[in-house]
């Protein structure tokens, strides 16, 4: 997937499917008319917009994800050191702990992720 950035409605939108999943199109209209105050043309908009870029999918009336909210977190996370660090993961977190330092609990959290990608 290489669109796998969201603007702020798209975001919200997605997050209402990811939680509500599998949801029939009558109900995300209503359920979008409620939290979000639209109407059903600008749910069925963003709906098409999602689908085509492979993220949901609208199969007889019932809207699933194709790609699972922790899924395109890391795609996003991803293409994120890709386009700003070169993909390069060490440069990422010699920026991050530059103005945050990280705690013994974290450090230990990455260390427990590398060591179980050494294999």
């Amino acid at each position: 997937m290489e669109d796998c950035k969201l603007g702020v409605m798209e975001t919200k939108f997605a997050e209402l499917m990811w939680d509500n999943e599998p949801i029939s199109s009558g109900d995300l209209v209503r359920l979008c008319e409620k939290e979000l105050s639209w109407k059903k043309s600008t749910t069925y908009t963003m709906l098409r917009r999602l689908c085509e870029r492979g993220i949901f999918q609208n199969a007889d009336s019932v809207i699933t994800s194709l790609i699972s909210r922790q899924d395109f977190a890391a795609l996003q996370s991803e293409k994120f050191v890709e386009e700003t660090f070169d993909g390069s993961l060490p440069r990422f977190l010699a920026a991050f702990t530059r103005r945050k330092k990280l705690s013994k609990k974290e450090i230990d959290e990455l260390q427990k992720l590398i060591d179980g990608n050494r294999g």
